[in-house]
């Protein structure tokens, strides 16, 4: 096992030097992605709750995690998805889990939001959708945005509502339909909450949310995962 570990080191040397780069948690040269920050990247799955809804997240939105999923959102550092998708992974079945636990049964689709326009055009992907493909996970796309939404950056709670209300409905009636919303940063939880709305206005249902990372420090968690590591 040391050898191989050994032989891996060595082509992650020669690569650095045909094309240089750096850690996107840390800024470490030669490395995408280095090995303390991918352990820091391990998923602690745990729960919290937005207005009754249960939310399953594997990260807290701080110190490395953040570093490295803002430069794979904003900064095109899609180098981070192998790493990123696992933790996403880990969030969906242990809300999945959790809910046929409490005998919700089988059935339940992944939905994720659909990115705007000008975020489509600045990124050419869709950061969600992407890390649950590499998860080996596909969602069903029911919704769609009717109309453009501010970057919810530095907006404080009541805007971040006023910004999310309204943007969204589904594509077709969806009566019968259990979904379990997905999305990649939890704050106030407007954006996830506004899916709901547009899932439940459809005639669907919703059993919960799992989201790649939160920001916690305002909210309590209420249960963790056999999932944490």
């Amino acid at each position: 096992m040391r050898r191989s570990s050994g032989v891996g080191e060595a082509l992650l040397d020669a690569w650095a030097v045909v094309l240089p780069t750096d850690c996107s948690g840390c800024g470490r040269p030669d490395r995408a992605l280095c090995t303390d920050c991918r352990a820091a990247l391990q998923p602690a799955v745990h729960c919290t709750e937005r207005r009754g809804v249960p939310v399953w997240s594997a990260l807290d939105y701080a110190g490395v995690a953040r570093q490295v999923i803002a430069a794979y959102k904003d900064g095109g550092r899609t180098d981070a998805v192998g790493v990123l998708s696992v933790s996403l992974r880990s969030a969906v079945v242990a809300a999945l889990a959790a809910e046929a636990a409490g005998g919700g049964g089988p059935g339940i689709h992944l939905v994720t939001v659909p990115s705007s326009r000008r975020a489509w055009r600045q990124r050419g992907f869709h950061p969600v959708d992407l890390l649950l493909g590499r998860g080996g996970l596909a969602p069903t796309r029911v919704l769609r945005a009717v109309r453009e939404t501010s970057d919810q950056v530095g907006l404080d709670s009541a805007e971040r509502g006023s910004n999310r209300e309204g943007s969204l409905v589904a594509c077709r009636r969806l009566d019968g339909f259990r979904a379990l919303v997905v999305d990649d940063i939890l704050t106030t939880g407007a954006t996830v909450l506004e899916a709901r709305r547009a899932i439940l206005e459809a005639g669907g249902d919703v059993v919960g949310v799992a989201t790649l990372a939160e920001t916690r420090r305002r909210h309590a968690v209420t249960d963790r995962s056999s999932e944490t590591r």
